[in-house]
């Protein structure tokens, strides 16, 4: 996310979840001071390097291992305006999107380390959401 500049995917974003999901976040996005952004990206960048190497360790989507990036993974979204972070279908549908869009794959080491995402969070939704 270093240098990330979410306007770019304005239309991509409204056409897929509406126009108030855009605005929400974009207002989220900008109300934050630079530390608070830092902290925010620093965040997202572990989450994704901790799935990675949970990907490439060869870990169970199932395992309490998995289930814990699953439960920080869904954490993370809540924490985002304009996201249902804590919905089923909508973590169900983001994990297929996380392996459809290879810009998303990319953030979890390709697709993958994308479908390993899709199914831990597949499982945590059905447990937990």
């Amino acid at each position: 996310f270093d240098g990330f500049d979410h306007t770019q995917y304005k239309d991509e974003v409204e056409e897929r979840w509406g126009k108030d999901a855009y605005a929400r976040s974009d207002a989220w996005w900008r109300g934050m001071g630079d530390d608070q952004r830092r902290d925010w990206q620093a965040r997202s960048a572990q989450l994704g390097a901790d799935w990675i190497a949970a990907a490439e360790a060869g870990i169970a989507p199932d395992s309490d291992e998995a289930q814990e990036l699953a439960r920080r993974h869904v954490e993370w979204l809540a924490g985002i305006p304009g996201i249902p972070g804590a919905v089923k279908e909508y973590v169900t549908g983001l994990g297929e999107l996380y392996v459809a869009d290879p810009r998303f794959a990319a953030n979890y080491g390709g697709e993958q380390g994308a479908a390993f995402v899709r199914d831990a969070l597949r499982v945590y939704a059905e447990a937990h959401l």
